[in-house]
């Protein structure tokens, strides 16, 4: 297999680097580094559901993903202050919503809201797969402080989920793109999977 831009094997990760418990206040925290990209991610605990699931005896998670201005290597607006949610934004958010809850059973937690906020605050590709890494590790140490709380009695962890990129690049396959790889991809895709084997 050939290097890479940074030296990597085409089907080789950058150094992942978790660091638990990184915000004082949220129930769950965590700052993940995949290469150059870092992510802050937080899950706060809340009372209450939407009112699609009101009164049927279940929880819900629900995510947001933003990028400092800064972040990348020329600077960009605030979606704040332009008054506006990028579509990208949006798809984002759900992507990472539907992947945790894809190791949950709401069930468990009551008529709870998980919010899981994940802000990036260094760029250089994955971000959204870092958010979900980084995210599911938060979450874990969520449930714990709502358990060691006597919030819930039950784990409603029902597995792990991580996720990765996968692109094509001048005719090869590589494993986690950096920025300047995704940005040179032909064909790149996120990839969401679950400890039993399941994509989501």
């Amino acid at each position: 297999m050939g290097l890479r831009i940074d030296g990597r094997n085409l089907a080789q990760l950058r150094p992942v680097k978790i660091q638990r418990h990184y915000l004082d206040y949220a129930e769950g925290s965590a700052l993940i580094e995949m290469g150059k990209t870092r992510v802050i991610c937080a899950v706060s605990v809340e009372k209450g559901v939407p009112p699609f699931l009101m009164n049927q005896g279940t929880g819900w998670l629900t995510a947001e993903y933003a990028m400092l201005p800064r972040a990348t290597e020329t600077r960009s607006p605030r979606e704040s202050a332009t008054g506006k949610v990028k579509g990208r934004t949006h798809e984002v958010q759900r992507l990472i919503g539907r992947s945790l809850r894809a190791a949950m059973d709401l069930e468990a937690i009551g008529e709870r809201t998980l919010k899981v906020d994940c802000d990036v605050i260094q760029a250089d590709g994955g971000t959204r797969t870092a958010a979900i890494t980084g995210a599911y590790v938060a979450l874990c140490d969520a449930v714990s402080t709502m358990r060691r709380r006597e919030m819930i009695r039950e784990n409603p962890i029902i597995g792990q989920v991580a996720a990765v990129s996968v692109g094509l690049v001048d005719g090869k396959t590589l494993l986690d793109l950096c920025y300047r790889e995704d940005a040179a991809a032909d064909v790149d895709m996120n990839v969401v999977m679950t400890d039993d084997g399941r994509i989501i």
